[in-house]
């Protein structure tokens, strides 16, 4: 532990020269916040449509002007879409735990990273996580840290790719937490991870291991982004750059040839022309030019969830095999592996740098 991170340590509870009344003062530690989408709380109207409402609401999300957008939403949008969107998340959910695959999974996730972290640096440091919409909410987990004695926390967008719809929203959302706080925590945020050597690693771990399980080899891999629209690119949003970088990135270290890999954008909504080529369409053009066996990926989702186990398994894959497609194989998202918790771990140490060091 760093000299800084030792002096003048209070205890837990009343500090040694504090006056009795003095509330309480935690043990310094340094927390690390996991930031996911998020997820409704359950798969009826109500629920979707409060998820839907702070989801689109979002002036990251659709940054049209409020007076133009709410109207449209309020009125129109979520009186229909809780409906469909429900249906998609009840096709998908996890009735087990009763909650939907991405809190499953974050969970998950946010165990092994915190046993690692444990492992290097004992009790110093706090591991949590949060949603941007919906729970647990982005505030009051780092409410809960800084009562913990969490003086500094990492804050990281679970996003390898840049985008100002999700990386910058989530780190809006930390900020805005903040400004109602009396003793604020230092924030540091993780930046984009999209050419991190350990998740490109990672990644491609995902493509040779699904590759070696099939029985023929797929003639094409696609790999499929959430897209964006067009204008987000022409505004200087890096997200489209980033994408496609990850593509290249992915197909040097997998080594396959250039025309093995394509790069394509789904879940567009809205009349605006977006990035493309569109997935659904772009499958059944491969399906129309004689692929019979195609593998998707998803490398922008760091967990599964609607846009992948409902969106790419069933409306895309329907798009391939309709258009004379054969075999649709879809390769899961990072999730919980072992090599995908230790590039997170990875890339946290980085950003840990001069806050922590392991202990001697």
């Amino acid at each position: 532990m760093s000299e800084s991170m030792s002096t003048d340590r209070p205890c837990e509870g009343r500090l040694a020269h504090a006056p009795e009344s003095h509330p309480p003062v935690a043990r310094k530690k340094v927390g690390v916040v996991l930031a996911n989408l998020g997820t409704p709380d359950a798969t009826d109207y109500w629920s979707m449509r409060r998820y839907l409402n702070e989801f689109l609401s979002d002036q990251r999300v659709v940054d049209y002007a409020r007076w133009k957008w709410q109207p449209l939403l309020q009125t129109i949008i979520l009186t229909k879409r809780p409906f469909s969107s429900g249906k998609a998340y009840k096709s998908i959910w996890n009735t087990e735990a009763d909650e939907s695959p991405l809190l499953t999974i974050t969970r998950a996730q946010t165990a092994k990273v915190a046993a690692q972290l444990k492992a290097l640096h004992g009790d110093a440091v706090e591991v949590d996580f949060c949603m941007r919409y919906g729970n647990p909410s982005t505030p009051s987990v780092l409410e809960r840290l800084q009562a913990e004695g969490c003086e500094r926390i990492v804050f990281f967008p679970l996003y390898p790719q840049y985008g100002s719809p999700t990386t910058a929203t989530a780190n809006d959302q930390a900020f805005r937490s903040l400004m109602k706080m009396k003793w604020q925590p230092a924030l540091r945020t993780v930046p984009a991870y999209f050419d991190h050597p350990s998740y490109l690693r990672a990644l491609a771990n995902s493509v040779e291991e699904a590759y070696a399980g099939f029985d023929t080899r797929p003639s094409k891999l696609v790999a499929s982004y959430h897209g964006v629209p067009e204008r987000y690119l022409l505004e200087g949003d890096p997200y489209h750059c980033h994408c496609q970088k990850t593509t290249r990135l992915l197909r040097e270290t997998l080594g396959f040839e250039r025309e093995e890999i394509d790069t394509a954008f789904q879940s567009q909504f809205g009349p605006e022309k977006w990035v493309g080529p569109q997935t659904v369409e772009h499958v059944a053009e491969l399906a129309r030019q004689g692929h019979k066996h195609i593998a998707v990926i998803s490398p922008a989702f760091s967990s599964d969830c609607v846009e992948t186990l409902e969106e790419i398994q069933e409306e895309i894959r329907e798009s391939f095999l309709h258009a004379g497609g054969e075999t649709f194989s879809y390769i899961p998202c990072l999730n919980d592996r072992d090599d995908h918790v230790e590039a997170l771990v990875d890339i946290l140490e980085s950003e840990l740098a001069g806050w922590l060091s392991t202990p001697q």
